[in-house]
């Protein structure tokens, strides 16, 4: 059986009650949480930046994953750390040397990640898994927050799962972008182990009963 790893996106919480909104999903039972920064350049959409990592690293002791959705990561990553964050996810589509941003947050003691975007060919990362913790597969067009799953993308993420069995290490796969109960046991079925979910979790009036439901649904 699969440990599959639930990460409530906070894209979709009410920022105006954003401490209540993480002791909750913290208290429901999630495994990580999942932090969407983007820049309003590489992505249409701005979110946060390390200083509400740094908040929300003083009110959780659940692993921050943190996805930087911009232009030149590097510059960043440093600050990210700094902050509190415990994976550091960045895409190939922004960064020219991405070995050298990898080997930063992994000379920090921190776990890499490397994501791709729904039209990106596998192929831009497969030289560099045997250096990264995480492959981040995104199944919606990265920058909003509830948009529907790509279909396409389940068969991405087999591939994606055949290429990590190769490595000859733990490479987590995560899969984020319209996953519900619907089609949870789907995207597991497919491969992967972390599942973000953003609107269907905090969309829903009782969050544990939400990541309870995902979980039965594939089969833990």
């Amino acid at each position: 059986m699969v440990n599959v790893l639930i990460a409530p996106s906070i894209l979709s919480c009410n920022f105006l009650e954003l401490g209540r909104e993480i002791k909750e999903i913290d208290e429901a039972g999630c495994d990580l949480i999942h932090v969407d920064v983007m820049d309003g350049h590489f992505v249409p959409n701005i979110t946060v930046g390390p200083m509400i990592v740094d908040f929300i690293r003083n009110i959780t002791e659940k692993p921050l994953d943190c996805h930087l959705m911009v232009e030149r990561p590097y510059r960043l990553v440093k600050d990210f750390i700094k902050a509190g964050s415990d994976i550091i996810t960045v895409h190939v589509e922004s960064d020219a040397h991405i070995l050298r941003t990898i080997d930063m947050i992994k000379g920090e003691g921190k776990k890499a990640g490397v994501t791709l975007n729904p039209g990106t060919s596998l192929h831009s990362v497969e030289e560099i898994l045997p250096y990264v913790d995480v492959l981040l597969i995104m199944t919606v067009n990265p920058g909003f927050g509830g948009q529907p799953f790509i279909p396409s993308m389940y068969d991405k993420i087999k591939k994606a799962k055949d290429m990590i069995e190769k490595v000859n290490r733990k490479v987590h796969l995560e899969v984020d972008g319209g996953i519900k109960v619907s089609n949870a046991k789907k995207v597991v079925l497919s491969g992967a182990d972390i599942l973000v979910m953003g609107t269907e979790i905090f969309g829903s009036k009782n969050y544990k009963q939400k990541i309870t439901e995902v979980r039965n649904s594939v089969g833990e």
